[in-house]
């Protein structure tokens, strides 16, 4: 048995350059208000470990992006991030502004016009127990990193899914945009898998809920717009944008209706587009579900215009916009 060597403060420079990774490339930069600054050091990126996010979950979070060097739908977020921190009584003492600034400065010392940026509020350190009375204070840690792309510009093709055998979570965890995605993660487990780019969850009584981390909806061969009700689902916030995007289609016969509905498994297997929304997917089309086309086995008029107007929206919308760069 070899002995574990004991790391000192002096110590650890080095260590922290024996942990340097060839993926650590795409992370940009950091906040922590536990260092009350910014880091651009990838293996400076680090939590402690009795921070209750860490061992226990208990913390929330908002995923958005920097595209053309402004924020997108900033405050729609920051708003989600307020309701999920209120339903498991977790204080932010930050303002919006403040947040709003903490993030831009993060994004901009990222270098990167073109980034993804994790918002993570956590009850913060104080103990290894599963009291939050442990925790003297929050702790906000901000991270700008790689931005793949639009799932559609990468992949033109579209994608495709197949049904999770992980059920979708419950109220008031449905609603909850927590760090404890361990059914997330399974459900993308079951995607690589299976080979494929999604699974979607559906509930007890075979309705459409969710993907791992996106939302889902159906165009119906009479062009309507369905979407499932919010029960089992965490509302989106490119779901959201993009209803009020896709209103317009009817006028234009591109839709008929846009509705919430009770969507049956059988639906989904008849539809004549699926359809993934995302911030990182934005509108993606499904073209195989279940290993069946859809639609005509390619990418449908109604996601096409969707995904066009929701492209444009992000980068002119200057009232959903905010400018880093």
């Amino acid at each position: 048995m070899h002995p574990i060597p004991r790391i000192g403060f002096a110590d650890w420079p080095a260590c922290l350059d024996r942990c340097r990774r060839p993926h650590q490339q795409h992370y940009f930069s950091m906040y922590s208000s536990l260092l009350g600054g910014l880091v651009t050091d990838p293996v400076l990126m680090l939590l402690p470990a009795d921070d209750h996010m860490v061992h226990r979950g208990d913390g929330i979070f908002e995923t958005l992006k920097c595209v053309g060097g402004a924020l997108y739908n900033l405050e729609a977020h920051l708003t989600r991030l307020r309701l999920s921190a209120g339903r498991i009584r977790l204080p932010v003492p930050w303002s919006s502004a403040d947040l709003a600034d903490i993030i831009a400065q993060t994004v901009h010392a990222g270098g990167r016009p073109e980034a993804l940026v994790r918002v993570l509020v956590s009850r913060g350190p104080g103990g290894f127990g599963i009291s939050p009375a442990e925790c003297p204070a929050p702790a906000l840690y901000v991270v700008a990193y790689a931005y793949p792309g639009s799932f559609m510009a990468l992949h033109p093709g579209g994608a495709r899914a197949v049904r999770s055998s992980i059920p979708p979570r419950t109220p008031p965890f449905s609603h909850l945009k927590s760090v404890n995605y361990l059914s997330s993660v399974l459900m993308k487990m079951e995607a690589l898998d299976a080979r494929v780019d999604f699974t979607l969850s559906f509930d007890e009584k075979g309705h459409l809920a969710e993907g791992a981390t996106e939302n889902a909806g159906i165009v119906t061969r009479g062009r309507r717009l369905q979407v499932p009700k919010p029960e089992r689902i965490l509302p989106g916030t490119t779901a959201h944008r993009v209803l009020e995007l896709a209103r317009p289609m009817i006028a234009r016969g591109l839709l008929s209706a846009i509705e919430e509905a009770d969507i049956p498994y059988a639906a989904v297997r008849e539809a004549a587009e699926l359809l993934i929304f995302g911030t990182t997917p934005d509108v993606t089309s499904v073209i195989e579900f279940d290993g069946r086309p859809v639609g005509d086995g390619k990418p449908g008029a109604a996601g096409f215009a969707l995904n066009a107007r929701l492209a444009d929206d992000i980068l002119h919308n200057a009232a959903l916009r905010t400018p880093v760069f």
